[in-house]
């Protein structure tokens, strides 16, 4: 099943573990980048702060076809999912991920996901790493639950089973992604990415977020298979993300011959959404080693983050153009996270 949608093309993929949405954008003869977003999210809500900015399109829809891949329930639009239908594991969902490559014919491919779709994309790469060329992680998991997150879960899924996507459902969740700088307080109002996610947040339904979460709270760990991973990884967190702490755990865990951590000042879980702009240099830098880049004829303006003028020295070491990618500290100046939003 095919349909138009948004200048893509929307793909019902069905797996043998339930179907599966899947919007395409771009040239299908290209490298194929995959997204999974986070809980609650698809890919409108999770990426397009990222895919929507001229700079990113530059660099990602110039270089990649895109096949953004919605967890079960989760595409815009979605009924609800019958509450008799098998409730699937995090193995499950990774297990997807495969028959939706092998349904497009692809081979390797690039990952980028966030915090829970972070995780998904992680264990598919452990599974299955001839299909990884790399992964783009945001805010990333790779622990069971700390018992801080446990209870948000429990809280969560209580909310959800009782009364639905309700107000303070939608206030646990925005606290997830954003920082407090953009959810606003009595004096500021919440900024628009916050307004927007919460709008899209009402189009979901509550059964199929309650099974995604209750797959992601029942997650095994994943340290160990860490190790066997060899593609490259870079890693992005905000430093006000609640998830902080398991991204710097991940990142020490890998192997620092082919992995990189960026820490966002000012910045909640959710950085594809609240400050893009601040992973565009390090994402540039990341695929070139693949030899991946920019066009010279982007017609950006002269305090475009591509610009070098605006490039730190740290990323024009000679690790961060081969497999030693530095690891880096980052922040959006207000010059920069004001572009193109």
């Amino acid at each position: 099943m095919e349909t138009i949608y948004l200048g893509g093309k929307e793909h019902i993929v069905k797996t043998g573990r339930g179907s599966v949405s899947v919007i395409v954008y771009g040239d299908p003869d290209k490298p194929p980048l995959v997204t999974y977003p986070d809980l609650a999210l698809n890919h409108m809500s999770c990426f397009q702060g990222l895919f929507f900015c001229p700079e990113a399109a530059s660099l990602l829809l110039h270089n990649f076809c895109i096949y953004h891949i919605s967890p079960p329930g989760h595409e815009l639009g979605a009924a609800a999912i019958c509450p008799d239908d098998p409730m699937p594991s995090v193995d499950d969902l990774a297990d997807q991920i495969i028959e939706v490559l092998n349904y497009f014919g692809l081979g390797a491919v690039m990952c980028m996901g966030v915090t829970a779709g972070a995780y998904i994309l992680t264990l598919f790469a452990i599974k299955y790493r001839e299909r990884v060329l790399g992964l783009i992680l945001v805010s990333p998991l790779c622990k069971v639950p700390s018992w801080t997150e446990w209870l948000y879960n429990k809280v969560m899924s209580n909310l959800l089973y009782f009364y639905g996507m309700c107000g303070l459902l939608k206030e646990c969740l925005l606290q997830r992604y954003f920082s407090k700088e953009v959810r606003g307080n009595p004096e500021v109002p919440e900024s628009d990415i916050v307004q927007a996610c919460r709008r899209l947040l009402d189009e979901r339904q509550s059964i199929n977020v309650l099974r995604f979460l209750q797959a992601i709270d029942r997650r095994p760990d994943i340290t160990e298979g860490l190790k066997r991973l060899k593609c490259r990884i870079i890693i992005f967190v905000g430093e006000n993300s609640p998830f902080h702490s398991e991204a710097i755990y991940m990142t020490s865990k890998l192997d620092r011959r082919y992995s990189a951590l960026v820490e966002v000042q000012a910045c909640g879980s959710m950085v594809t959404e609240e400050q893009p702009h601040a992973m565009l240099i390090p994402m540039e830098y990341f695929l070139m080693g693949y030899g991946l880049y920019r066009p010279c004829q982007f017609t950006g303006s002269p305090k475009s983050p591509l610009s070098p003028s605006c490039i730190s020295p740290e990323l024009l070491s000679p690790e961060s153009l081969g497999l030693k990618l530095k690891p880096i500290k980052t922040r959006a100046s207000p010059s920069v996270s004001g572009a193109g939003r």
